[in-house]
């Protein structure tokens, strides 16, 4: 029985050998290289003085330099900390500053930037995947070829932090969400008990390793022994190739994913008959375009709800049983949800009213680094943890996600959700995808504004569809302006940043 999750490698390469473990561009690799080249850069990081418990900062892109990092921090018994590949030197510098981290591991493009914050950090080290060793850095590659692959032999309790997750922080600064080795693991675990992953799967992904999303599909396929078919950047035709390529059983992906999926010029022409299920997760996705996705992937898209300070996903819609779209689905095994007063978070709301969805349970994060005062606000104390998230069950179980709190549009006295108005908007025939966010308007406060990008070929016709938002909406909720746009602003892991909209505005 596996205890954490640095396990994973080395039970998979007992198992399963020789077999593809993992597949990015034209690297190809093995369980066992995997976990030998895990080993390698452990024992490197042990020579290189890391202690167990010292944090370890990963910051890169997709690659299976981050995946071999991943483990081998993991088996050196350290505590890792995912950076996004896009958070800029400021945040980066935010980030090791506030977890203490010693090494940073991270490709040659990114050096410079490293080498500029690394006097004000406390970072000893600078690993670079693809440069060789200078004064100033260290080579990925030289500290693997001059390493032992066999083991390292450190104990590592599972109850222990194991990795450090900063929240995206979209108010005020970003929060280090501390996950414990259990916590990691239970989640990849239950998260491939609820959409059944085996041996037998091979699954595609562009969702970064560093988000936690992310990492359960990471986890989830390697403690199951599937192949992991891993872009290192998301992009729609690319997706739809590896897909058909690899007669792929599974995709991941956010629902920005989906929609440019669905408005890729290879889709009509591509076999993807071999996808069994799909998942989506990250932000709630219009149930028209998850309709609209499983026509034409030919298989059923799991909705999933997670969060950073769960270390992955805490509901999900079983695959074998009934897949609600527009719900996020039930609880994991060992984990309790319920709906709470927004006022008194120790009331419970009845089956079909709103409030703010809360989770419990081993997943839950052991609080905020070094930040006691967040971490009283998060988790209350009897354990049950505040999600951000406007949300209602139904008589049966199924949990449904309103919006955020914190993207709430308050509109003459009015409480409009960007997500509801984009649940419409989505329905139309010529929308591919759209993103509403909140205006200041001299008379009622705040209006609704959306953002879309078109389907290839078709026409803007704002008032067709605001007549189409008329007729589905109240007169509230209805957009007061809408802006076509080729893109709309996306974290790494392709989820949309509403409070960065207005920088659109033309």
């Amino acid at each position: 029985m596996l205890k954490d999750p640095s396990a994973i490698l080395p039970a998979a390469a007992r198992r399963f050998g020789d077999k593809t473990a993992l597949i990015i561009g034209d690297c190809s690799f093995s369980y066992r290289e995997l976990d030998d080249l895990s080993n390698r850069l452990a024992n490197a990081l042990i020579g290189l003085g890391v202690e167990p418990g010292d944090r370890v900062s990963l910051f890169a892109n997709n690659s299976w330099e981050w995946i071999v990092s991943y483990y081998g921090s993991l088996k050196a018994g350290a505590t890792i900390n995912p950076l996004s590949a896009m958070a800029t030197p400021d945040e980066v510098a935010y980030a090791v500053n506030d977890c203490q981290a010693r090494v940073i591991l991270a490709p040659a493009g990114k050096g410079l930037a490293l080498h500029d914050i690394r006097k004000d950090t406390p970072l000893e080290h600078i690993v670079l995947f693809d440069d060789e060793s200078s004064g100033r850095t260290g080579s990925f590659r030289d500290l693997l070829a001059k390493a032992d692959e066999r083991g390292p032999v450190r104990s590592i309790d599972p109850m222990d932090v194991g990795v450090i997750g900063y929240t995206s922080g979209t108010t005020g600064r970003p929060k280090g969400a501390m996950q414990t080795h259990h916590s990691v693991l239970l989640n990849a675990a239950m998260f491939a008990t609820m959409t059944v992953r085996t041996n037998a799967d091979t699954v595609v992904t562009g969702v970064p390793c560093a988000h936690v999303y992310g990492s359960i599909v990471m986890n989830g396929a390697f403690l199951t022994g599937g192949t992991l078919i891993l872009m290192p950047r998301f992009d729609a035709e690319t997706a739809i190739d590896l897909i058909a390529r690899h007669r792929a059983t599974l995709f991941d992906g956010v629902p920005t994913m989906y929609m440019y999926m669905l408005n890729a010029s290879n889709l009509a022409r591509a076999d993807l008959s071999s996808l069994t299920r799909c998942t989506t997760g990250g932000q709630t996705m219009p149930v028209s375009k998850m309709e609209e996705t499983q026509d034409r992937f030919g298989c059923p898209l799991l909705e999933i709800w997670g969060m950073t300070e769960i270390a992955g996903a805490g509901t999900a819609n079983p695959f074998y049983g009934q897949n609600r779209l527009g719900s996020i689905g039930v609880p994991f095994p060992f984990t309790e949800c319920r709906i709470a007063d927004i006022d008194d978070p120790s009331k419970t709301m009845p089956d079909g009213e709103d409030g703010e969805f809360m989770v419990r349970g081993p997943i839950v994060m052991k609080g905020y680094f070094g930040n006691e005062k967040a971490t009283r606000e998060a988790i209350e104390p009897d354990g049950w943890l505040h999600s951000g998230d406007i949300g209602r069950k139904d008589a049966d179980g199924y949990y449904y996600i309103v919006d955020r709190k914190k993207d709430m549009i308050l509109t003459a006295g009015y409480n409009v959700y960007p997500a509801e108005i984009e649940r419409v908007v989505a329905a139309h025939p010529s929308v591919a995808l759209v993103a509403v966010g909140g205006q200041p308007d001299p008379i009622k406060g705040e209006a609704a504004k959306a953002y879309i990008v078109l389907k290839s070929g078709a026409a803007a016709d704002a008032a067709a569809i605001l007549a189409h938002c008329r007729h589905y909406l109240a007169a509230y909720k209805v957009p007061r302006a809408i802006q076509f746009v080729d893109d709309v602003p996306k974290t790494s892991s392709g989820k949309i940043m509403r409070r960065e909209l207005r920088h659109l505005d033309r």
